[in-house]
């Protein structure tokens, strides 16, 4: 016989694991997807603009980010940092100097950068154009804690 006590625990077993599932399938695995460069919004940033494509996990990834930025002549994105994310830049216009192994690397048209998960690296755009590339971060399970 079933009993109050049994139908109340069941209830909150069954509200406890759908709201677990609810939780982690919070956020939409990215599948296959193609991205309009001319659908992607360009916004100004203070040192350029940037269009940001796509921030979300995927079935390999905890997170996937995409974005191409445009950095103005003679500015810097941002101080030397780290992360513990990897990231992988792709030159499109422009020259620009990158920070990687304690070395300032200047780079142009087709270059690709890796910056490794803790890494300290920084990017500035030395030329007289604006500079455009396109960054891709990624976060695994592998990926160290903040």
């Amino acid at each position: 016989m079933i009993t109050r006590r049994d139908l109340f625990v069941a209830l909150i077993a069954i509200t406890l694991t759908a709201g677990a599932f609810a939780f982690t399938n919070s956020t939409p695995i990215l599948g296959s997807a193609v991205f309009d460069w001319n659908s992607i919004p360009d916004k100004k940033t203070d040192v350029g603009s940037v269009r940001s494509f796509v921030k979300a996990p995927t079935a390999t990834l905890d997170e996937l980010e995409i974005h191409v930025t445009t950095l103005d002549p003679g500015k810097t994105s941002h101080p030397p940092h780290r992360h513990p994310n990897e990231e992988l830049i792709i030159i499109r216009q422009g020259t620009v100097e990158t920070l990687s192994n304690g070395v300032w690397t200047r780079v142009g048209p087709g270059s690709v950068i890796f910056n490794a998960s803790n890494q300290l690296h920084g990017f500035r755009n030395v030329g007289a154009e604006p500079a455009i590339y396109h960054v891709i971060n990624w976060k695994s399970a592998a990926t160290p804690k903040e």
